[in-house]
């Protein structure tokens, strides 16, 4: 599962994109398997990326898929290139289910 997915709604922003999905892995190996979830996902939905870039890395991933461009991180790159502060005017899209599971977890964590 990604940590900490943000949406932005990039039209009228950027000519390249409609929107920004940024979110983060552990590590690489969880960016990588982040990436392929999307990915396959994705395709059973008839949709392919045109391009996907930094995979072999894991740092950062991009999944371009024209009007979507989704952003992988590990914790440290995400801090260094902070997209999210970069694209700062763009309306922040709500990710449905992202709020619920952190107070899940708040809740687990206040009874465990």
């Amino acid at each position: 599962m990604a940590e900490d997915p943000v949406a932005l709604d990039l039209k009228g922003i950027a000519s390249f994109t409609d929107g920004f999905i940024i979110c983060g892995g552990l590590q690489r190996r969880h960016t990588q398997a982040i990436c392929d979830a999307i990915c396959e996902t994705l395709a059973g939905e008839g949709a392919s990326p045109g391009h996907v870039e930094g995979y072999a890395l894991g740092d950062w991933i991009l999944i371009d898929f024209a009007d979507l461009v989704v952003h992988v991180f590990t914790p440290e790159s995400r801090a260094f290139y902070n997209l999210e502060r970069l694209w700062g005017d763009a309306p922040r899209i709500v990710v449905d289910g992202a709020e619920r599971r952190k107070e899940r977890g708040r809740q687990a964590i206040r009874k465990g």
